[in-house]
């Protein structure tokens, strides 16, 4: 692994080494000091000759520049490799230039298998059998998955409402879930306390310095999707930040190792219930930790990657906006409707963004945009229902259809 060189904390820049177990920075109380991964990008220039042709078949396309060790067989169900769509009639509805990258078609249905499948290769790495989690269901969902495939011990922590189409999937794949009664935050709570006390393998998107790095991985595949045609705007929804800060540090870095021209700026979609790294962002007086809303995956009160988030968003020239469950469920139905992508409310939220940030003057009209649907609508089929209505019950009769219709 010599193309890294450290971790480093993101508040003090205190340095760690990246052949240990180590989660936060311990110069901060609780998991204040997130670390992030330093590479060595002479070395991963010198390494990485994939043709950047958009032939994408997974993630691991871009090996050289994820942190794991060049003797270790990776743990991968062919996560990436996602299609970016044209959405024309989406794009018109919003008025811009629209296209969407539909990463619900992972393999557990989430963007987060790409972090999952880094993590795991690491905890391979690092010789551990047990690994585990706090979600509200699909990290959960992601991490069961590729455990079962890398014949690991999968023990979850999640929230006592969590959605039960998100934990039939951990179920089925042989993993221990324990339903906290509690909140999210505090299923988070316990899952590090059991790290500490048990030693086992924690893929913590908030804490462990190798999911982002998996993350980035999208970030890589839309700047080769999008090489000759780079977007004004490329657009995610926040929970605990670590996904949109894994986005754009995958995009910047094509940029500055001169693969594309350019980067776009970012956008970043929080629901109103759920409102900490806009509010930090905009510099509100007042940051509300709490977690109250439709989008389950991304209601977090406490993020622990706020600081990456807003670096993000400032280093990008971005914005944020905060969006209703209401319009997050009508952005739901509306990417549905016109352009046939399936999305949970989480992954909805960004063409909610769009819509509120074309309101706000944020995104001008027709300008280009890219929106990253995070996870699959079979997760959550409960909000779609709310989002797209009722069945019409007909009789069995050809008389109720022609009235209907004629």
């Amino acid at each position: 692994m010599n193309h890294v060189d450290t971790l480093e904390c993101t508040l003090c820049g205190e340095t760690y080494d990246p052949d240990q177990v180590i989660y936060t920075c311990p110069n901060h109380d609780g998991v204040a000091g997130i670390l992030g991964v330093v590479y060595d990008y002479d070395r991963i220039a010198e390494c990485f000759d994939e043709p950047l042709d958009g032939a994408i078949d997974s993630q691991w396309k871009y090996r050289a520049f994820l942190p794991v060790a060049d003797d270790v067989e990776p743990v991968t169900l062919g996560e990436g490799g996602t299609p970016l769509l044209d959405a024309p009639r989406l794009g018109d509805e919003l008025g811009v230039d629209l296209r969407v990258k539909d990463d619900g078609r992972n393999p557990t249905g989430v963007l987060k298998d790409r972090a999952t499948s880094v993590s795991l290769t690491k905890a391979r790495e690092f010789g551990r059998e047990i690994v585990t989690c706090a979600s509200t269901g699909n990290a959960a969902a992601s991490l069961a998955g590729f455990a079962a495939r890398g014949g690991m011990d999968c023990r979850l922590f999640v929230p006592g409402d969590a959605p039960e189409g998100k934990l039939a999937q951990p179920l089925v794949y042989g993993a221990d879930v324990l339903g906290v009664e509690g909140s999210y935050d505090e299923a988070y709570d316990l899952s590090m306390e059991v790290t500490e006390r048990f030693g086992w393998y924690n893929r913590n998107a908030a804490v462990n310095p190798f999911q982002v790095e998996g993350k980035r991985t999208v970030g890589h595949e839309l700047a080769e999707q999008t090489r000759e045609d780079v977007p004004d705007w490329l657009v995610f929804s926040m929970g605990d930040g670590c996904t949109i800060a894994g986005g754009w540090k995958g995009f910047r870095e094509f940029r500055d190792l001169g693969f594309v021209d350019e980067a776009p700026k970012m956008l970043g979609v929080q629901a109103e219930g759920a409102s900490a790294i806009h509010d930090t962002f905009q510099a509100h007086d007042d940051v509300e930790e709490v977690a109250d809303t439709v989008a389950d995956s991304i209601a977090v009160g406490r993020p622990r990657n706020t600081v990456k988030a807003c670096r993000a968003l400032e280093e990008s020239g971005g914005d944020s906006v905060l969006v209703s469950d209401e319009e997050i469920l009508a952005g739901e139905a509306l990417l549905g409707r016109t352009e046939g992508v399936y999305a949970e409310p989480a992954g909805a939220a960004p063409v909610a963004g769009v819509r509120k940030a074309r309101q706000e003057g944020i995104i001008d009209e027709g300008e280009s945009v890219v929106v990253v649907v995070t996870g699959n609508g079979l997760k959550d089929t409960e909000s779609a229902m709310r989002a797209a209505g009722e069945v019409v019950s007909i009789a069995p009769d050809i008389q109720d259809v022609i009235e209907r219709y004629e």
